[in-house]
């Protein structure tokens, strides 16, 4: 214990003088590793918040005044990390607003046509045509009223030749086939392998269409439960009933504990199916549309970006209210965190 207060005191003191030296990677990765010792760490995530982005700053200075919301260093952090945000939004706005659209190469090519050069032309055709008939010397076409004696001669040679109108007739148009749905295909599901990390990870994102449960989950009767297949009489499980919003941990047919917790919306939905859980991470980051969310604990996740995880970032639960994965309280998390290891079943339906 002596040791490993004394290591976090090392990478606390490396991540302020990496901060005042102006290397800021070095001060993430100091603040990174106290905080792999010690997430509990305010110290560390005031550090985390001065050299991350401006929505990030934001993230780690909620994390460290729900440490100790009396903290006055991380209230000031908090206000200016929200005018940084507030400024640095604005400023998104203003470059949006003055983008333009380009133009096309069309009009970068086309010029304005030149008339005189035509009506020119035309002069000359009609004239040729005339002097060809004997109708017009060629002198006439040289003179400056030459328009005008031309137009005469050829007012009175309109004659009541009847033109016959051209019959348009309707372009054809393309219309698109129905573009095919694909339908997803099954996957093949590696052995699934714990290796537990006490550094932030990247996670994968969940996808916004689940696929199809390769089986359909039986619906669990807390009071009176039906094994899952393939469940032996003692083992380990855990079920997500996603229309009451709750969750159970089985030791076989035998209850140990039900949590109240929170799925995903109707945009994202939870998947529903029999999954094992494959990896576990002690913390790790999560990022998504919309959000990043450093050091998420206690994450167990059974199928691609879904798991189960604590959460620090809301507390209402027993509401639909993430991008697919089931939310726990931080304290619940980790006692299911212990509880359930790597290949437990998690039995998923309405």
């Amino acid at each position: 214990m002596i040791k490993e207060d004394k290591s976090v005191r090392c990478a606390l003191t490396n991540a302020k003088q990496a901060l005042r030296d102006g290397d800021r990677l070095a001060a993430r990765r100091w603040a990174q590793e106290g905080l792999a010792l010690d997430p509990e760490l305010e110290e560390a995530w005031l550090i985390l918040a001065s050299v991350a982005s401006p929505e990030a700053s934001l993230s780690y200075l909620k994390r460290a005044l729900e440490i100790n919301p009396r903290s006055k260093r991380a209230r000031r952090g908090m206000h200016w990390a929200i005018q940084r945000y507030r400024t640095s939004d604005q400023s998104s706005s203003r470059r949006k607003r003055i983008i333009i659209q380009p133009p096309t190469q069309l009009a970068l090519t086309r010029s304005k046509p030149a008339i005189m050069p035509w009506v020119l032309l035309a002069i000359l055709i009609l004239g040729g045509l005339l002097v060809g008939f004997g109708r017009l010397p060629i002198k006439a076409l040289l003179s400056p009223d030459a328009p005008i004696k031309i137009a005469q001669i050829n007012i009175s040679k309109a004659t009541r030749t009847l033109t016959a109108t051209a019959t348009y007739t309707p372009t054809p148009t393309f219309t698109p086939s129905p573009t095919p749905t694909n339908t997803p295909t099954p996957t093949a599901t590696n052995t699934p392998t714990e290796t537990p990390t006490s550094t932030p990870t990247n996670t994968p994102i969940p996808t916004n269409t689940p696929p199809p449960p390769t089986a359909p989950p039986p619906v669990i009767d807390p009071v009176n439960p039906m094994l899952p297949p393939d469940v032996g009489l003692n083992e380990r499980w855990i079920d997500v009933n996603l229309s009451q919003q709750r969750a159970y941990a089985y030791e076989g047919n035998a209850l140990v504990r039900s949590f109240i917790v929170s799925t995903g919306t109707w945009q994202y939905p939870t998947v529903i199916g029999q999954y094992r859980i494959y990896v576990k991470y002690r913390f790790a980051d999560m990022a998504g549309p919309g959000y990043y969310l450093p050091n998420v604990p206690y994450i167990m996740y059974f199928f691609k970006g879904y798991g189960l995880h604590g959460t620090y970032w809301h507390n209402n639960f027993g509401t639909p209210m993430s991008h697919g994965c089931i939310n726990f309280t931080i304290d619940e998390a980790g006692w299911v965190y212990n509880f359930a290891s790597v290949g437990t079943l998690i039995n998923i339906h309405y």
